[in-house]
Parts: C-alpha cells; structure tokens; sequence
C-alpha cells in the first residue's frame, strides 16, 4: 500500500531507534525532496534487501526506485548507514552496492521491453 511512505516502513521494521541520528543535511534532502512517501513497502524491502543484505530487486521496484530519484536514493542510504544498527557494516561497501543497484535499475527502466 502506497499509503506506507519509504522511511516510516524502514524505521519501522530496521531503525527502531537512532533515526534521529541522520545529519541535518540527509534530513533536509528528504524532507525538501518528499522522499519519504515515493516508494511503496514491497519496494522499499527489496531495494534495503538488495543493497544492505543479499538479494535481487525486481523490475517493477527498480521503476519505483528509479522513480525515488538518486537524490533521494542516496540520502535515504546515507542516513540508513548513519544508525548505529548498522555500525559494523562497510559504508563503501554499501555505497558501491547502492550504486549498483542504482545503475543496474537505470539499466532495465531505460532498455527496451522485449516484444512479444
């Protein structure tokens, strides 16, 4: 449901406490951009899934994703790695897979649907 906005779900279910955390200007990102509320729940999973853990994010998401925008992709990750949940993980290795996925997704939105 639409309704769910990205960083509610992920404090939600990831970043029960912390959030506060965030540099002002990460903050500022999101609220000027809307980012909160361009990316539905299932979406907003598979694109943490895919950059924070291991797995895939499917075409339909990757068009939410890409939809978000790359400011708000980035900002949404940065304040992500700023909470202390997620202090032992690699900030480059996150970067580097946030941009991947970001590229992969750019990728598939602008190549052609196959014809049937």
């Amino acid at each position: 449901m639409k309704s769910l906005n990205v960083y509610s779900a992920l404090v939600v279910l990831f970043l029960t406490y912390g959030a506060a955390m965030a540099t002002k200007e990460n903050d500022q990102i999101i609220k000027d951009n809307n980012c909160e509320t361009k990316m539905g729940l299932p979406c907003v999973l598979e694109a943490f899934t895919s950059i924070f853990k291991t797995g895939t994010i499917s075409s339909k998401c990757c068009g939410e994703l890409v939809g978000l925008g790359k400011v708000c992709h980035s900002a949404l990750v940065k304040k992500t790695l700023e909470n202390p949940l997620f202090k032992d993980l690699s900030p480059a290795r996150i970067i580097a897979k946030s941009i991947q996925t970001w590229n992969n997704c750019l990728a598939l939105i602008d190549s052609p649907s196959p014809s049937a």
